[in-house]
């Protein structure tokens, strides 16, 4: 991991919607990832890419910032081949279809439970391939219906979207939301993945930009309890009304082109 120097950290507190990003040459070096910020939703977007075939995949663009994913990815010389999400946002509209285009011949994607447009509609267990690289697609529903978490073993890290978040989770009161699904999917699906894993969600409001399984099993506060200790806790958050949903989520149902 390369750490960000006191200088950059300082930028990023002065600029507005400023790139928070981190890069990785993990223990494959034909491995490339990146991931970016959006400050006014909290969104992380991730760029994944194979550095010798310079196919790459995109996860969860917001459509505000999809002229700057698009020219980090020419910069890099990168071609990119999907602009995924791990579920249908209600906090932000997706950028996926102008991705599409600014990039020709990039696929929009997205979970088939859904119910949402896309060029390609992800079901339980398919992979999405880049390069010598691929992702696993797993079915975690709970927050919405279409929730998936994509994993890539080969480096030793997933992206949960909503489903988990960093000693949180997504909210379960709106769109398809089930409290019982929710705790299920990350039980069954995320804390069953080795320990070491890293984890990706596709929100933090705190600044922290990832975690491990084996941080949420010990000290995640909602999902270290019992399933009915969690449902109480779900059904008693008393959030606000999302402020977007009524825009982004009939946005996202057409490829973030309303």
């Amino acid at each position: 991991m390369i750490l960000l120097s006191l200088q950059s950290m300082k930028l990023m507190k002065l600029v507005p919607n400023a790139v928070r990003m981190s890069s990785t040459l993990s223990r494959d070096s034909n491995f490339f990832f990146r991931q970016l910020f959006d400050s006014v939703s909290s969104t992380y977007t991730y760029i994944l890419g194979d550095l010798n075939s310079k196919e790459a995949v995109l996860i969860d663009p917001v459509i505000e910032h999809a002229e700057r994913d698009a020219n980090i990815i020419k910069e890099l010389n990168f071609k990119l081949l999907y602009a995924m999400n791990t579920h249908m946002h209600a906090d932000h509209v997706t950028g996926t279809g102008r991705l599409k285009s600014l990039l020709p011949g990039c696929k929009s994607v997205i979970g088939k439970a859904s119910g949402a447009q896309a060029d390609i509609h992800l079901v339980d267990g398919e992979e999405v391939t880049f390069g010598s690289h691929k992702l696993l697609t797993v079915a975690t529903p709970g927050h919405t219906n279409g929730c998936l978490t994509y994993i890539c073993h080969g480096q030793s890290l997933a992206f949960t979207g909503d489903t988990l978040l960093i000693r949180g989770c997504g909210r379960t009161d709106f769109q398809e939301g089930c409290s019982e699904t929710l705790y299920n999917s990350v039980h069954q699906k995320i804390f069953t993945l080795p320990n070491h894993y890293t984890l990706y969600p596709a929100h933090d409001y705190k600044g922290v930009t990832a975690t491990t399984v084996g941080e949420e099993k010990k000290y995640n506060p909602r999902l270290t309890k019992s399933l009915k200790e969690f449902i109480q806790i779900m059904d008693n958050l008393n959030l606000p009304y999302p402020k977007m949903i009524d825009k982004a989520i009939p946005a996202n149902k057409v490829c973030g082109l309303y």
